[in-house]
């Protein structure tokens, strides 16, 4: 049990995906790969995009759809699985971020529902008996979004790389094709992530693995 959490973040068209996948072939050792995608395609550009996903993917790999809740099928992979793909973290957060937006909410409220759904995730993946690699975004590295429900979105998917980075055994950014060890590189610089102190801009993006767990608790028993 508790094999490993790999995350792969990059740009749009970075190809961080097609490195996942390969990734996931190689850790599988022949073994089929399920495949989480958590895409809902609703228009014919999204259904295209699918389409040439699937066509790429090995034939015995398993694809399951879950818009709301990967942790679920994390949590129990068929018999024989070698790894699982989520593919990816930044469309899980827009379908959540989607369910719950309502105007005059408060920004503290998403980051309440998201971050701990997003540690749930983490925890459930380290307790699989085979790794998992989940793929996630950077969306933040253009200009500032001008409608505040992007900018949201900006920052909930910012928040939660960092959330499932702190888990994660190896974090990999793909840049032109290429990946880079960023935990590696991190080490190297003596920088440790979970040590450092909580965001000074109204919210703790950190809160740690014992206060997640409580709530998560909390969250069981409603």
């Amino acid at each position: 049990m508790g094999e490993r959490l790999i995350m792969v973040t990059g740009g749009a068209r970075s190809g961080k995906s097609r490195w996942a996948e390969k990734m996931a072939a190689d850790l599988g050792h022949g073994h089929p790969v399920l495949y989480i995608a958590t895409c809902m395609p609703r228009d014919e550009e999204m259904k295209q995009r699918v389409r040439r996903h699937r066509q790429r993917r090995p034939p015995d790999w398993i694809t399951v759809e879950e818009e709301f809740n990967p942790a679920e099928k994390v949590r129990s992979p068929a018999p024989g699985i070698g790894v699982i793909l989520i593919d990816c973290l930044t469309m899980w957060i827009s379908n959540l971020l989607l369910r719950e937006h309502q105007e005059g909410r408060e920004d503290s409220f998403y980051y309440e529902k998201v971050i701990p759904a997003v540690e749930e995730l983490a925890l459930a993946a380290g307790a699989a008996p085979c790794p998992v690699i989940c793929v996630t975004n950077e969306v933040g590295c253009g200009i500032v979004p001008e409608n505040h429900l992007s900018r949201i979105y900006r920052d909930l998917v910012g928040w939660s790389n960092q959330a499932l980075a702190r888990y994660a055994s190896e974090v990999y950014l793909v840049c032109a094709g290429l990946a880079v060890d960023l935990k590696r590189l991190a080490a190297a610089y003596g920088w440790d992530p979970v040590q450092q102190e909580a965001g000074t801009d109204g919210f703790n993006p950190a809160p740690g693995r014992a206060a997640v767990q409580k709530g998560l608790v909390a969250r069981r028993n409603t």
